[in-house]
């Protein structure tokens, strides 16, 4: 049975400040994980925030 979003871990992206739930392709590393999406990653090294 799949989990719900309600159930699902989540945290703030820091660049778009939406938050981002947790996915199976970051079981291993949840932990680390900061950023929402690549987009939001590469903002962050440009320091250019997207804020939409």
């Amino acid at each position: 049975m799949a989990h719900k979003k309600p159930n699902l871990q989540y945290k703030i992206c820091p660049i778009c400040e939406r938050p981002f739930y947790w996915r199976k392709k970051w079981q291993r590393d949840w932990g680390n994980v900061k950023y929402c999406s690549k987009r939001c990653a590469s903002e962050r090294r440009s320091g250019i925030g997207h804020k939409d």
